[in-house]
């Protein structure tokens, strides 16, 4: 290896914590799952280290092509898990993150209030969810020019379109997300006082109270993968959603419910003789829970369970 390749390695690798944070949170934004962020990583950076001397020294910012690269790897895996989804049993969930601050990095500081903001609020689940609904190529130049501020002339060179037709895929994706984004929401500890009581009222089992911490019309999803028992559908309504709940905490002796945050947002988990057994993300306004994601499928929970990262 040549002196100025040596360089050029360590300067990847001098920063590598944060850079790997930064690629983590673009893939996850892009693709919804921890564990497929951390394998589209791995090959970008595969594919750095087994590039010719010559290429690597020509690479001015290893960062910004290593974001393109883990970007472009995100937009065939989007455009082939349309399919895989398609066999997925019951409704398929993004992955739920434990600790949210790692996968917020941006590939530079972040001054701007609304900037920092927009990089919180775009992995919340409610947030993916709705990603979940366009299009990879909508979702990959939304995620890079709207979240980590990527201008369009180097989207292009990721999603092999011209600058033009990629500010058109950015305007309707922000059209299309525009109705989520514009939802009034409580504020972080208004929130908190809501999922408090909901955990307070699943605990004593009382149906009133339970239901009085949801919205009238909330809607319930389940995220099983054939892997665990969770309804196929949504739960849609108070008192539906409430049976759910203490029905899932009665099922089963030594059910506990803990109130943790989600995705940065506060939420709930359910563990059985100490194991993460389901994972509760929530969304609320006016002081009640208007949507409630629930994850019991335990491919998606190794994070939670102590078996991976995230």
């Amino acid at each position: 290896m040549t002196d100025a390749v040596r360089r050029r390695v360590w300067i990847l690798d001098d920063t590598a914590p944060a850079e790997r944070r930064t690629l983590l949170g673009l893939a996850y934004r892009m693709l919804g799952s921890a564990h497929d962020a951390e394998d589209v990583v791995q090959e970008a950076y595969s594919r750095w280290y087994t590039m010719a001397e010559q290429e690597r020294r020509e690479i001015k910012s290893p960062i910004a092509w290593l974001s393109k690269v883990t970007s472009r790897i995100c937009l065939d895996h989007l455009t082939s898990a349309r399919v895989r989804r398609e066999h997925y049993v019951g409704e398929w969930i993004p992955e739920p993150l434990r600790d949210h601050g790692a996968w917020t990095s941006a590939a530079g500081p972040v001054d701007d209030p609304a900037d920092q903001m927009m990089l919180q609020e775009s992995v919340s689940m409610g947030m993916l969810t709705v990603l979940e609904t366009i299009t990879p190529a909508e979702r990959v130049v939304f995620v890079l020019h709207d979240v980590f501020g990527m201008p369009f002339t180097e989207i292009a060179e990721v999603a092999g379109r011209s600058p033009a037709a990629c500010r058109q895929l950015a305007v309707s994706a922000r059209r299309r997300l525009s109705g989520e984004r514009a939802r009034p929401a409580d504020d972080v500890e208004r929130h908190r006082e809501v999922i408090s009581a909901f955990r307070q009222a699943c605990e004593s089992g009382d149906i009133d109270a339970l239901v009085a911490t949801l919205d009238h019309g909330v809607v319930v999803h389940s995220d099983g993968g054939g892997k665990a028992h969770a309804a196929l559908r949504p739960v849609v309504g108070a008192q539906k959603a409430a049976r759910l709940f203490l029905g899932l905490l009665r099922k089963q002796p030594g059910m506990e419910l803990s109130e943790e945050d989600v995705n940065g947002r506060p939420g709930a988990v359910i563990r059985r003789g100490g194991v993460t057994v389901v994972v509760i993300a929530t969304e609320t306004r006016a002081e009640v829970l208007t949507r409630v994601w629930m994850v019991v499928n335990p491919d998606k929970l190794h994070a939670w369970t102590g078996q991976g990262t995230g």
